[in-house]
This record gives structure tokens, sequence and C-alpha cells, in this order.
């Protein structure tokens, strides 16, 4: 009997030793790690505080500390329009990035943005990132795709418009490369600057209008500068959470796990409806501060609108097709996806 005890007795501290072992091993795999987060918007911007922010911490506190999240906001790492390429080359580890501002790299991605098709923003992001999941593999192949949301906005304007002929001549600061186009069919002239330099484009006379979300007016201090704001939902901005497939190579099983975790369709859906009710917010705030107004269009009008958007489909549907994915196909996913969840027009 005395044998066997010692046998047991081997045994349990052998598995002790074991199970320390794993624990220890456990532990050197999650060593701390910092997730350089970049992104353009300044610090206050309510998708800060509303959607990147959350975010970081949700990272933090589901990885026990081991990852770290730092903000780089206010294109400290980098230029808007470069952000995609900052996560695929390693200059940031995530970034927030608007493809749109590469006309015509992200063809599949930017149906999202077709004029007059998204109608709430929380149910439209929700449907735009999960409809997008199965082409990211094929369009952002050079990065681990994130999550995808978007927002939803109108024309801001120094004089009323309540129709597409009225904007032929026009100097218009668009938000993406499909809104350009669609001022393109209409005979107006883009102006190319980003969202942080568009007030003073507006200011100076460089631009006559802008295509904008309603908070963002106020937040970017162009309220200043328009007075008018065409009452419509007229477009929709995509954005993707991008980031460099290396860092997430060099994550552990666990981390990985807390990263898959917070890259899925719930928060898409989440910092969509976050950002989206603050920015639909920004439409009353202008009507009770005074000095704008709301330019009304009838049923009649949105029709006339809507046509006069069929040309940018047609160029949308050409480039899709050209990728090697049915267009036709794909927008009807995206449609049915945005009736699903009552985020369409």
């Amino acid at each position: 009997m005395k044998h066997v005890s010692i046998k047991h007795r081997i045994g349990r501290i052998g598995a002790t030793i074991g199970l320390v072992a794993m624990a220890c091993s456990a532990a050197a795999q999650d060593k701390p790690v910092e997730l350089r987060f970049a992104h353009w918007l300044p610090a206050t911007h309510p998708l800060a505080k509303l959607g990147f922010e959350p975010w970081a911490k949700s990272v933090e506190a589901a990885s026990k500390g081991s990852i770290k999240v730092m903000l780089f906001p206010a294109q400290q790492l980098g230029k808007a329009a470069d952000h995609y390429d900052m996560a695929r080359d390693g200059i940031a580890d995530m970034t927030w990035a608007n493809p749109g501002y590469q006309a015509g790299r992200f063809p599949i991605f930017a149906a999202g943005e077709l004029p007059f098709l998204v109608a709430k923003p929380g149910p439209g992001s929700a449907a735009l990132d999960q409809w997008y999941r199965a082409y990211a593999p094929q369009e952002m192949k050079d990065v681990k795709f994130c999550l995808a949301h978007l927002h939803v906005g109108t024309l801001h304007s120094k004089k009323p418009i309540d129709s597409p002929e009225q904007l032929k001549g026009m100097k218009i600061r668009s938000s993406n490369g499909t809104a350009s186009q669609y001022m393109t069919a209409v005979g107006a002239t883009n102006v190319q600057v980003s969202a942080p330099e568009s007030r003073d484009a507006l200011e100076r006379g460089v631009a006559d209008a802008i295509l904008f979300p309603w908070h963002s007016i106020i937040t970017f201090g162009i309220d200043k500068a328009v007075k008018y704001h065409t009452d419509t939902r007229m477009y929709s901005s995509n954005f993707a959470w991008t980031m460099n497939q290396g860092f997430y190579n060099k994550l552990s099983a666990a981390q990985k796990q807390v990263i898959d975790n917070h890259c899925n369709n719930e928060w898409a859906s989440k910092v969509g409806a976050s950002w989206g009710d603050d920015e639909d917010s920004g439409r009353e705030l202008m009507i009770k501060a005074g000095g704008h107004t709301m330019v009304p269009v009838s049923a009649q009008q949105l029709q006339a609108w809507q046509k006069s958007a069929e040309p940018v489909y047609a160029q949308w549907a050409a480039a899709v097709d050209k990728s090697g994915v049915d267009a036709k196909k794909a927008l009807e996913d995206l449609r049915k996806e945005l009736a699903t969840r009552k985020g369409g027009h």
C-alpha cells in the first residue's frame, strides 16, 4: 500500500508540474502587446467617443490587459486617404479607413454608397457588414478585415437645393468616389478635400456645397459655412476597420479570439447605430440653434433625384462585373439584407 501511495503522490506531483508548465506557457503566449489604432477624426468626434474608445476598452478588458489599444486620432500617423494602406503596410496595427477616398479601388464595397439606397445607419451598417463578409477576402485580401459600418447624410449648401438640376455647374465636396460619380452625372464639379479640410474649402469658395452627415457638420465647424440643408437621405459613406495581418498573426490564440470577438457583425451594428443616431441628432441641433434652413423634398422630387442617380448604378455594376463578381446578384443580396434589417429606402 505504501508503494502505491508513493506512486500516486509522484503522479499527482507530475500532474501539478504539468499544469504549472501549461499555465506558464499560456502566460508566455499572452505577453502584452500594443495595438496602434489610427484614425483621422478629431479625438473629440462622436465616433471616437461612441465607437473607437468603447471598442478599445472592451478589447483591453476581454484580453485581461494583454492587448493595450493606443488611439492615434487626427491623421497623426498619415493622411485620411492613406489609412487602408497604413494597415496593410504596418504603419498602424489597425485603422479606420474610408475606402471611398480611393475611387474605383474597392468597387464591390462601394455598393453601400449607391445614392438613395440606405436610409438608416444602424440597420444599414449591420446589413453592409454582414453582406460584405463574403467579399472581403477577395477585395481586401492584403489586410485582416475587422468590420464595416456606414453613415447616412445629405447635401449642405450656401443656397437652397431641392432638385438635381440645380447642381449643374456647382462645386461640390463629395464624401467618396461613388458620390463623386453622382455629382458628375448631374453636371457638378467635384472638389477633392478630406473632411478636416472641408470647412476651409467652403469658406474660401473652393466648394459651394458638401455631402456630409448631420452632426459632423457641427463637429467640423462646417455649420458656420453652410446654412441650407436638403432634407432627405441622399447618400451613404462606407467605412472599414482594417488590421495589419502580420500583427494579428503574432497574437496568441487567446488574443486572436479576443480580436475575432470584436471584429464581428455585433460590433458593426453597435458602432453603426451609436454613431448613426448621434449624426442624425445634428439636424435638430441646427434647427434649435437657428440660422439654418431645412429644404423639403417632396415625393415627386425624390423620384427625380433617384432617376438622376441611375447612371451611377450602371457605372457601379460595370466595375463590379469586371472584378468577376455578378453585380446584379450582389446588389440584390445587399437590398435583401437591408430589407431584412429595415435599413433601406
